[in-house]
């Protein structure tokens, strides 16, 4: 610094402004599991709500699903609603509970919906578990972190999925879709050659008419 020139203030980092200056205001969604319809997640909401107003962050609305953390966006309302309205940039950070209660389809999946969530612009943060955040100092260690969660489970499922193939080989298994017999083949262009439709050799045959015009089509038995 020359002689005579003020020293230049530093800028606030932007996860700075958004932990702890009200002047940062964000607009937080609360998204909430509980397992069973016997379970209340009042309590949590509450403290979310108290946590998310302590940042300075705006609530602008609180969803929760009632069922097991296993299952997908497509089977859970509440979770579907959260990546909808995310791409539709509704709000810019998800509040959670715990990464478990936000999902538990393993850290493929898992890493999969928080990326989603980044790529619409949309930071989220784990209230009891603050180092699992994009709004800290730590975020880019810990999606590197789940990524390598992710890719080990991958190669774990695909090693699973190896060993099951060479053991039922081993047992003299057939592998693949099973073979439609000649005999099913032939009645189906029987029926054909009598000039039936499609959907009336499917009913003849107690199939589709699709799955009549394939067997028609199949190769000569």
């Amino acid at each position: 610094m020359k002689t005579g020139e003020k020293p230049q203030k530093m800028k606030p980092r932007q996860t700075d402004v958004l932990l702890n200056s009200p002047s940062g205001s964000k607009r937080a969604l609360i998204y909430t599991r509980v397992s069973t319809a016997d379970q209340d997640a009042q309590n949590q909401i509450a403290q979310l709500r108290g946590y998310a107003s302590a940042q300075g962050w705006q609530v602008v609305d609180a969803i929760t699903d009632t069922c097991s953390g296993s299952k997908g966006a497509t089977e859970r309302d509440g979770l579907g609603k959260v990546l909808t309205l995310a791409h539709q940039r509704r709000f810019d950070i998800l509040l959670f509970w715990s990464l478990d209660r936000f999902s538990r389809e393993g850290s493929r999946k898992t890493i999969a919906y928080l990326t989603e969530l980044e790529g619409h612009g949309v930071g989220w943060h784990s209230f009891t578990e603050p180092y699992i955040s994009t709004l800290g100092v730590f975020s880019d260690a810990i999606i590197a972190l789940l990524s390598a969660l992710a890719k080990q489970e991958r190669l774990r499922i695909g090693e699973r999925t190896k060993a099951g193939l060479e053991r039922a080989k081993a047992n003299g298994k057939r592998l693949g879709r099973p073979r439609t017999s000649n005999m099913r083949i032939g009645e189906a262009m029987k029926l054909r050659a009598e000039r039936m439709t499609f959907s009336e050799i499917g009913r003849c045959l107690g199939v589709s008419r699709v799955r009549a015009f394939q067997l028609c089509n199949s190769k000569s038995p």
